[in-house]
């Protein structure tokens, strides 16, 4: 008899912490590594948010348990917000404050699926993604849009992928991997698709305020009325206000919904801890100034970088309009020698770059087929051009 369950050893380590662990890992070891790999801003948390959690840590009333659904305060802000970015209106009743935007994915989908139910996938997703899916007992169905499209799905590979056992569209625009955003006529379409054939959505609106040029993030709950209360919106703190450590997300929907999801999150966590859920109201009801002084900051360095990476020969590039991630095809690059190395994978060619170049990016494998390289711009601009520089010298020796 196993020792471990079939369920839980079935699971696949997140691609992206694993890469960027090594990372440290080599690092701490005394190895000059750039990481590319975790999706994290270099920032630091803007001060206003940390002086409310300073405030909040000393004062005894936060000290105590609080309701596992999350501060009342803050579950009126997050609706105030909701209203705001998304123009969806909420009642606070219809929010669950979770423990980081991961919690609020698992809480989703382990709440409306039922074993054997089908959650079309787009993809490149984010690697946790199908493990939560899985998890919940559902079937991730993926459809693979590749940069020939824009990492944009179809409606005509949707109707594809749909079977009398789906339940769920995942809709995620700014998209983590590629930085792809659906127009809003793209998104509006979406949407009334999901409603015509009877299915929930369930969006995540993490990258809501990171968009580039003339891309505007839509949201999908607004965009497609249709779909009445069948959405369900995941978002959090951790891009936006660069608060990757304080964990703190949320979901947001029907009232059913919630309830139960706050019902399973009682006995999973319980409350989020109260210092960072008031953090998090510093965050969702004070200015976005801070936000775009980052997106200012990202948009330089995703030029940068996007321009650097096309120049390398059997690399090819789309400009993301979002996030803070280039999703480069390296398709060309595979079966060509490199050091004395064929990579056939860009699994084989990640551990390579890392190897070689003292490089860590997030193979394709994570999100997806072979064949892809995640990039992200969250990082410093010294480290990023040094980063990039050592990528082109290596990949340029490419016989």
């Amino acid at each position: 008899m196993s020792r471990i369950s079939r369920r839980i050893g079935s699971i696949a380590e997140s691609a992206t912490l694993a890469v960027d662990a090594k990372a440290k890992a080599l690092k701490a070891a005394g190895r000059p590594v750039i990481g590319f790999g975790a999706g994290e801003p270099d920032f630091a948390t803007p001060d206003y948010i940390v002086e409310a959690a300073i405030a909040a840590a000393r004062n005894p009333k936060y000290h105590r348990y609080s309701p596992a659904a999350g501060l009342p305060e803050l579950r009126a802000a997050i609706a105030e917000k909701t209203m705001r970015d998304s123009g969806y209106q909420l009642d606070p009743s219809q929010v669950l404050v979770t423990n980081g935007g991961k919690q609020a994915v698992y809480n989703a989908f382990a709440t409306l699926l039922d074993p054997g139910d089908e959650v079309i996938l787009p993809a490149p997703y984010w690697t946790t993604y199908p493990e939560a899916i899985r998890l919940a007992g559902g079937v991730p169905v993926e459809v693979f849009a590749g940069p020939e499209q824009g990492y944009k799905v179809t409606i005509d590979q949707l109707e594809a992928a749909v079977t009398p056992k789906t339940k769920v569209l995942l809709f995620v625009s700014p998209s983590n991997p590629t930085g792809a955003v659906y127009s809003p006529e793209q998104v509006a379409e979406i949407g009334r698709w999901a409603a015509s054939k009877d299915l929930w959505v369930i969006t995540d609106e993490i990258y809501e305020h990171l968009t580039y040029d003339d891309a505007v993030f839509t949201s999908i709950a607004t965009a497609a009325p249709e779909l009445g209360d069948k959405v369900i919106i995941l978002n959090g703190v951790a891009k936006t206000y660069a608060m990757t450590g304080w964990r703190v997300g949320w979901m947001a929907g029907p009232l059913d919904v919630i309830k139960a999801a706050t019902n399973l999150q009682s006995h999973a966590t319980s409350n989020v801890s109260n210092v960072s859920q008031i953090a998090a109201l510093a965050a969702v009801s004070g200015p976005l100034d801070a936000v775009a002084e980052m997106r200012t900051a990202f948009d330089r360095r995703r030029k940068a970088m996007v321009s650097a990476l096309n120049a390398i020969d059997g690399v090819n590039c789309p400009t993301p309009e979002g996030a803070f991630y280039a999703y480069s095809d390296v398709r060309g690059l595979l079966g060509r020698e490199i050091r004395g190395i064929v990579p056939a994978t860009s699994a084989e060619l990640a551990a390579l770059i890392l190897e070689q170049a003292e490089v860590a990016v997030v193979p394709g494998e994570a999100f997806g087929p072979s064949g892809y390289i995640r990039m992200s711009y969250a990082l410093g601009d010294e480290d990023l051009a040094e980063g990039v520089g050592r990528l082109a010298a290596l990949l340029g020796e490419a016989k």
